[in-house]
């Protein structure tokens, strides 16, 4: 049995031990803080783009950094998850690239505040957050992907599978055809004319028109036909 004297010592020695742990810990996660959060890396235009996400209560609707509502997806890591062309088009209409769909509200952002916006999400995208938040579930599926013949494009997992899926992969969101096949079944020229702008074929297509590099285009197609 500790007399009060020793259990008195026992206590005191705890004690300091703890808050010396404590104090220790605290210093060294305050030295790791800017490499993690990647300060160096906040523009003028990042904080930017956190006064337009701030101003128009966009954590009413989604998540950030583990905080804001639950009712849109999180959009920690958006910029790693979807292309730079993707967000910009959601942007400037958000149900041009889900129609009939989305319920986001169309803010009617300038090209200065959609790009404010976007260098706001890559550097939330860059912030080292211990892996929170986990893998998003379609880069799992597509990461493992190789193409038999051509190397699957970057751009076809960011944007296409949002859309479409492929093998079982992406995300299937009507009309969106499934992309099996789908060399087979149209020419390249066909295949390269829709994605420079669908409304040049289908008048009344619901495809938006993606700003689309050739070279992008021509990378897509060529992945779609001879994989096919």
């Amino acid at each position: 049995m500790f007399s009060k004297s020793d259990s008195l010592k026992l206590f005191t020695v705890v004690t300091v031990a703890s808050v010396i742990v404590f104090f220790l810990l605290s210093y060294d996660t305050l030295q790791k803080i800017p490499i993690q959060t990647n300060g160096k890396n906040i523009t003028s235009e990042v904080i930017r783009g956190k006064h337009i996400w701030e101003s128009n209560n966009c954590m009413g609707c989604h998540t950030i950094f583990g905080e804001g509502a639950y009712y849109a997806p999180d959009l920690t890591k958006v910029y790693t998850r979807r292309s730079e062309n993707f967000i910009k088009i959601f942007l400037n209409d958000p149900n041009a690239m889900y129609p009939g769909k989305r319920k986001m509200v169309s803010y009617k952002f300038s090209d200065k505040e959609i790009e404010d916006l976007i260098s706001f999400f890559k550097w939330c995208g860059e912030v080292d957050l211990n892996g929170f938040p986990a893998e998003p579930y379609l880069k799992k599926y597509t990461a493992s992907f190789k193409s038999s013949n051509v190397k699957q494009p970057e751009m076809f997992e960011k944007l296409c599978l949002t859309c479409h899926t492929y093998q079982n992969r992406g995300v299937t969101v009507d009309p969106a055809p499934v992309l099996d096949n789908i060399g087979k079944l149209r020419s390249r020229d066909y295949l390269v004319k829709w994605l420079k702008d669908p409304k040049t074929i289908k008048s009344n297509s619901l495809m938006p028109k993606f700003p689309l590099a050739d070279s992008t285009i021509s990378e897509i197609v060529d992945f779609l036909v001879f994989d096919n």
